[in-house]
């Protein structure tokens, strides 16, 4: 059937303010954005307390300065979405996003996908290595800076 309409951004976002405080860095009326140090947490509640029981998708796009995950969460029971964001920094001292593949088997080879291609590493992954490319190639193609990036791996 036709998808009902998708979980309040804002209901969403004061759920989980109210069990993870802090968690929540904004929201539209499209997405909430969460800390990536948080994001494992924020899933886990979403999954057990909302029925988001499907990882539709997840993205990550490059905005220069810091990535940005893009995760499409789904209850299948309840027939609702939710579009769940974090950003998380680039460079050396960039930090670790927390694998999801515990709560959604289908986020292994979409993590290693974006690790692949873009650079992102996710801590807790059961097997974090490229998927597309060979382990001697340079760099993350997707990334805005690439070849350059090649250089710094």
């Amino acid at each position: 059937g036709r998808m009902t309409k998708p979980l309040s951004p804002s209901e969403v976002a004061r759920q989980i303010g109210g069990h993870i405080p802090d968690a929540v860095t904004d929201f539209d009326e499209s997405a909430v954005y969460v800390r990536s140090e948080d994001l494992f947490q924020v899933a886990r509640f979403l999954k057990e307390n909302l029925d988001l029981d499907y990882l539709a998708s997840i993205t990550a796009v490059d905005f220069l300065e810091h990535f940005e995950l893009i995760y499409h969460l789904t209850s299948i029971k309840k027939n609702q979405s939710l579009v769940l964001k974090t950003r998380c920094d680039k460079g050396e001292k960039s930090e670790k996003v927390p694998s999801v593949v515990s709560l959604w088997q289908g986020a292994d080879f979409q993590e290693r996908d974006i690790f692949d291609l873009m650079g992102t590493a996710f801590s807790g992954h059961p097997n974090l290595k490229r998927i597309f490319l060979w382990d001697g190639f340079k760099g993350h193609p997707l990334r805005k800076d690439w070849p350059k990036n090649a250089a710094q791996d």
